[in-house]
């Protein structure tokens, strides 16, 4: 793929920096509030995860994103664009891939890109070479001929992906986009992603696969109840909410298990401690490095035979329990 044919990704300059910028959206169906005067900022160039319970409200935001619907109330910059005001020209800008989309029967691979390439007013003598490298950019260059009807549901994933970049956007919306692909897919994807990062194209994307997300995202927001409770960096996130580490043990002998179990408990600065299996201790543990190196040498004095012994950092989904459930104990 070369830049030439997918490097619009400057856009208009948004308040520092930022793609899509969301104040005070509200959208209601009915007597059901959707969303809730949500208020987001996707920097640009980045990979934003959104990520929430059923119901929370990120289909409807992607989809008043993708000009789909319009907000009852609340402001939207997309690329340095007012959406409200100017649908039109926010639609060139953006690439959008539903949770669930159809393909034409009847139509090949090269034919259904070829179609969406006029419909984008891409010029004919484009629309070849173009379709050719974002073939080759989703893995499906052997797949010209293919009727669409035939290909696998990643397949057809990865067709869409392709579909959505045939005019060059610099925002993609991807509503679970890794729905019914296979392990080794999901890492294209994720690279696929990750190089349309480095050309400064930024990529919104919805799932309820956390460990996906984290791998996948350069930022997360978590939403609930129609409004972002926390966004940012997935480090500083996950830093700054996640409400302890972990300490894992694993002893030489099993019938240290108990005395080993009884040292934990005696430290203050573990909690929670659970085995995970006859050998192996989890911890949850607060406490610097000093205080890291201390427990380990508490071990070692009790007589235990560590084999080893890691903190592992909180996760993506402690973060994600631990702020939704905080906002249900708010509400």
């Amino acid at each position: 793929m070369t830049e030439s044919h997918l490097g619009r990704g400057e856009g208009e300059a948004g308040e520092a920096g930022y793609a899509i910028q969301i104040d005070g959206m509200v959208k209601r169906y009915g007597r059901t509030l959707a969303v809730n005067n949500l208020s987001m900022n996707v920097p640009r160039g980045s990979i934003y995860g959104l990520v929430g319970p059923n119901g929370a409200g990120m289909t409807t935001t992607i989809r008043t994103l993708a000009t789909l619907q319009r907000p009852d109330t609340g402001t939207i910059m997309l690329d340095g664009i007012d959406l409200i005001t100017d649908p039109g020209a926010v639609r060139d800008r953006v690439g959008y891939i539903p949770d669930a989309f159809g393909v034409y029967d009847g139509l090949t691979v090269a034919e259904y890109l070829d179609f969406y390439g006029a419909s984008q007013g891409v010029p004919a003598r484009r629309r070849r070479t173009l379709c050719d490298e974002l073939l080759e950019l989703v893995d499906l260059e052997d797949k010209h001929t293919e009727p669409v009807t035939a290909l696998s549901r990643g397949m057809k994933q990865r067709l869409g992906l392709a579909r959505c970049l045939i005019h060059d956007p610099t925002v993609l919306l991807l509503d679970e986009p890794a729905s019914g692909m296979d392990p080794r897919a999901r890492i294209e994807l994720r690279d696929i992603l990750g190089e349309l990062s480095r050309m400064n194209k930024t990529t919104l994307v919805s799932s309820h696969i956390l460990p996906e997300l984290a791998a996948m995202c350069t930022d997360i927001g978590i939403i609930r109840a129609g409004e972002i409770i926390a966004e940012g960096p997935v480090d500083d996130v996950v830093a700054a909410l996640s409400p302890a580490a972990r300490v894992r043990v694993t002893l030489l002998r099993p019938e240290q298990i108990q005395l080993a179990e009884r040292a934990l408990a005696s430290d203050p600065r573990c909690h929670r401690i659970e085995r995970d299996d006859e050998q192996t201790l989890v911890a949850g543990f607060a406490g610097g490095d000093e205080e890291l190196a201390a427990l380990l040498a508490g071990l070692l004095g009790h007589g235990l035979q560590v084999t080893q012994f890691t903190l592992e950092p909180g996760t993506l989904e402690d973060v994600f329990l631990t702020v939704t459930e905080l906002a249900e104990a708010t509400t």
